[in-house]
């Protein structure tokens, strides 16, 4: 059942779509042909500026003007570009979002915000950074920032191709048009200013090793675990760069979470006993460190650039490990379902019988993706820590 993946059909051309800045932009139209979308389900199974305040918890101990706030990358800083694409991995549906204000699945992978909501929200910009193609969104929400992100996407380009989602190329294309937007809105003056200024996540990867590395054959039949983290980190520095290029300043790269202790990776790895599956946590370590590396160098090479790499694998490490000691009880499954393997149209509404009924006791909402209690403890650390370095 969990067998190597086909050789894909023809993909969903990105080209096709009509990529939107809102004002009744129609949204990415729907594709009935979904057989490779299904098979990764399988492997799977301003004007306004805001004003970071030292009080805002965790915050640096001066005032710093941040207009806007950017995320690209995959589902953990996605909320809701996938609504429209012709993916099986979205989640704008019952029981995702069922504690978010208005309890309405928009299409984040949680049970509520997000770690780019909550960046946003510590930066005094707004509490939620919205999809770039949500279909409503307004001059202001564009001019404070929104992401671009889609999920289950990743470094490698083929993760992408896999699930029928937006890689990190079509991402920038979108940051691209948008620059245009926000260019004949406001000028050339305030759109450079807002570009240099705002705060940019980049938050992926961790599809490329749990589904397009060790989920399918494609990749090992060319590359062995060093190589493939170095074609990863070849693509993030490519990334890197032409965000640089395109006026971005203040960027902060996320690095691998231990991968191998989802749920889903227990589950499907783990043997009888569901442990951490130690392959896929060796291979997070071993990108991470080369990851760390090339940002380094990059600082070197890029004028004025803040890049920050920061460690999210040894916090979440720290909490799966001793749930307790962070105010969680379960941390090797999730609330969805039995916990072990839900993740999108598996964690469903019909769910709701075996759904646990207090998710702020868990450390995942799904077999993939952390609870909004997780992300709200992982965000305070991260910035608390690296907060300084974007300034």
């Amino acid at each position: 059942m969990f067998g190597p993946l086909l050789p894909p059909p023809r993909l969903l051309s990105m080209s096709s779509i009509q990529f939107g800045f809102g004002f009744g932009s129609p949204r990415p139209p729907s594709d009935r042909s979904l057989s490779l979308a299904a098979l990764w389900a399988v492997v799977l199974l301003s004007p306004l500026r805001g004003t970071a305040r030292a009080a805002a918890s965790g915050a640096p101990p001066h005032t710093a003007m941040v207009p806007a706030v950017f995320a690209f990358g995959d589902s953990i800083v996605d909320p809701g570009n996938n609504n429209g694409l012709a993916t099986v991995a979205k989640c704008n549906f019952s029981p995702y979002g069922r504690d978010l204000d208005l309890g309405v699945p928009i299409g984040r992978f949680s049970n509520g915000r997000v770690p780019s909501d909550m960046l946003a929200e510590k930066l005094g910009v707004k509490k939620f950074l919205p999809a770039y193609l949500d279909p409503n969104l307004e001059l202001q929400d564009l001019l404070t920032g929104v992401s671009f992100a889609s999920g289950a996407n990743g470094y490698d380009p083929l993760s992408a191709e896999l699930a029928l989602v937006l890689s990190l190329s079509d991402q920038l294309d979108l940051y691209t048009d948008y620059m245009e937007t926000v260019r004949s809105e406001v000028g050339e003056e305030r759109a450079s200013a807002i570009a240099s200024e705002s705060i940019y996540i980049l938050c992926t990867g961790a599809n490329d090793i749990t589904n397009t590395y060790f989920g399918t054959l494609l990749r090992r039949f060319e590359y062995d675990v060093s190589s493939y983290a170095d074609l990863l980190v070849g693509s993030a520095s490519s990334f890197l760069r032409e965000l640089y290029g395109l006026g971005a300043r203040r960027i902060m790269v996320l690095s691998l979470p231990p991968i191998g202790c989802l749920p889903s990776q227990r589950t499907l790895h783990g043997g009888p006993e569901r442990d951490c599956f130690n392959s896929a946590d060796e291979a997070a370590v071993l990108f991470n460190s080369k990851l760390c590396a090339e940002i380094d160098s990059l600082k070197e090479d890029l004028p004025g650039a803040r890049l920050v790499y920061m460690d999210i694998y040894y916090p979440l490490l720290a909490i799966i490990q001793d749930p307790a000691r962070f105010g969680f009880e379960v941390s090797t499954k999730g609330c969805c379902g039995t916990g072990n393997i839900e993740v999108s149209y598996l964690c469903n509404r019909l769910d709701h019988p075996e759904m646990c009924d207090d998710d702020t006791k868990y450390v995942f909402w799904d077999s993939f993706h952390p609870t909004e209690a997780t992300y709200r403890t992982l965000t305070d650390q991260l910035y608390s820590k690296y907060g300084r370095e974007l300034f």
